[in-house]
């Protein structure tokens, strides 16, 4: 097996890592959000089982996974402690917002099958969670200003294709600080959409969590290969 530039090697059995799934999972929730939001603020039909066990789903894998990664700092072991507390904590915090709207779509979903007054019936149940969304939202913006100040998503040479940049570390702080600046930016607002139930700023928080989205999905689902290489490389 060829060395890596740097001879970077590490101990993949004390650092177990599954931002792959966490990214993927985030990426697909914040779809499904944007999309339910549509459709209730359309007043197009709403089956709420469908939606429930989509919620349930990815909802479970981000609570467990950040759970996990919050309580035992699992890359800490190898020099990333700080990852622990950048998709750790938010994938803890979106994992159990969907696990609350799943149970609340599994129990009384009916409230929201027909379009009378199911924009209100949200905006009263939800605003008081925006309030941790919003708290959220801000975290967001605090994490992309550490990705920029201190580079710290800058991929290791011996990664595959992230790695072609690491000699601009600040590229790819760039990208992963700009997608927490659109989830930020969506959540900060979220508060304001319950109160106007639409126009503009549920525009702007649509477009935000639908980019931030995508890029997240497509990129989690980049770096099985990526992170597969990584893990070869340094073995």
């Amino acid at each position: 097996m060829a060395t890596a530039r740097t001879g970077l090697k590490i101990d993949w059995a004390r650092m177990p890592t599954y931002n792959t799934l966490m990214s993927v999972a985030a990426g697909a929730g914040l779809l499904l959000v944007v999309a339910l939001g549509f459709r209730l603020l359309k007043g197009q039909s709403v089956v709420p089982d469908s939606w429930a066990l989509a919620f349930g789903t990815l909802g479970l894998i981000l609570f467990a996974t950040g759970l996990h990664m919050t309580l035992t700092w699992p890359l800490a072991g190898q020099g990333f402690p700080f990852d622990n507390i950048i998709f750790g904590e938010p994938a803890l915090a979106f994992g159990t917002l969907l696990l609350a709207a799943a149970f609340f779509l599994w129990k009384r979903g009916t409230s929201l099958e027909g379009p009378a007054g199911r924009q209100r019936t949200v905006a009263v149940l939800t605003g008081p969670v925006s309030l941790f969304v919003l708290g959220m939202g801000l975290a967001c913006f605090a994490i992309a200003a550490a990705g920029w100040k201190y580079t710290l998503f800058a991929a290791p040479p011996e990664e595959p294709i992230s790695g072609e940049f690491a000699d601009y570390p600040l590229l790819e702080a760039s990208f992963i600080s700009a997608l927490y600046v659109l989830v930020g930016l969506g959540a900060i607002l979220f508060p304001a959409v319950l109160r106007r139930r639409g126009g503009p700023v549920a525009w702007i928080v649509g477009v935000c969590w639908t980019i931030g989205g995508l890029a997240f999905l497509l990129f989690g689902a980049l770096n099985y290969f990526t992170h597969i290489g990584l893990i070869v490389n340094t073995m």
